[in-house]
């Protein structure tokens, strides 16, 4: 799906803003279309490899996430999926019959220490 969202609208981004409704869903834009700040935290990237091709080269997808929604998550391991159901409106999967969903789990004590050192 990031491969026909891409091709469709170029380089995306994905947010998870925490809110109600619409927010609590991760939402897949154009890359730069969400204004990010302070407020928000880069989780990390989506790493998408080429299609078919061992050696070809694939492309990231910026992962944000809301400060606050990150100091609640922080000792969660995520993993964005997507499953077939409405999407958000206002995110690029929505028209396609599907949606991406973030599953967790609480990390374990060694992940945990080794992300969220103490003082940290």
């Amino acid at each position: 799906m990031l491969r026909q969202l891409r091709d469709q609208h170029g380089a995306l981004m994905i947010h998870q803003s925490g809110g109600c409704c619409d927010g609590s869903s991760p939402m897949c834009y154009p890359d730069g279309d969400l204004i990010l700040g302070d407020a928000d935290v880069h989780l990390g990237d989506l790493r998408v490899e080429a299609e078919g091709e061992a050696d070809g080269e694939g492309f990231v997808v910026p992962m944000w996430m809301s400060r606050a929604q990150f100091e609640y998550w922080r000792h969660t391991h995520l993993t964005v999926d997507l499953v077939p159901g409405r999407g958000a409106g206002f995110s690029l999967e929505a028209p396609e019959g599907v949606r991406f969903l973030l599953r967790s789990r609480l990390l374990s004590d060694e992940e945990d220490a080794a992300l969220n050192p103490v003082g940290g």
